[in-house]
């Protein structure tokens, strides 16, 4: 697997179908950009993940910048998820994992690892945390220190 997308790098561009409508992340310049990729919809650890932002959402609210989530699934099964636990995080669909391995984040049995990437307002990536098993995940309070460690603009 390629090591992709780097922390000082250029994250690369890309557009998707999303639950809130067509995402393309250069369209996000100016503001910084979480993006949260995932195994799965509907699986214990990612239901666990969505449904802590949902639960955390005036942390999430008060980070000041754009969050998604990106799963190899496609759109209906984001709108199935979100449907059922009352999800508040729009989901991107990246049915060929074209993103997830232009990010170095493919994997052949996952499909997607759980990782969360923080662009800033020039399209660098400033902060990368994959998770080695994809049993955790960044809550609202971690992501609120990455964000808040990242240097003033």
């Amino acid at each position: 697997m390629a090591n992709k997308a780097q922390v000082g790098e250029p994250a690369p561009d890309f557009e998707l179908p999303g639950t809130a409508g067509t995402f393309r992340l250069s369209e996000h310049r100016g503001e910084r950009v979480i993006l949260l990729f995932y195994p799965g919809d509907s699986t214990p650890v990612c239901t666990k993940q969505f449904c802590s932002y949902r639960d955390d959402s005036e942390a999430i609210d008060a980070l000041g910048a754009t969050v998604v989530g990106i799963s190899s699934q496609g759109l209906q099964s984001h709108e199935e998820f979100i449907a059922s636990n009352s999800l508040t995080i729009p989901l991107l669909a990246d049915v060929d994992k074209a993103v997830a391995k232009n990010y170095g984040l493919a994997a052949p049995i996952l499909g997607t690892r759980r990782a969360a990437l923080i662009v800033d307002e020039d399209g660098i990536v400033r902060y990368r945390h994959v998770h080695a098993l994809g049993l955790s995940f960044q809550n609202a309070e971690q992501l609120g220190e990455a964000l808040a460690a990242l240097p003033a603009r």
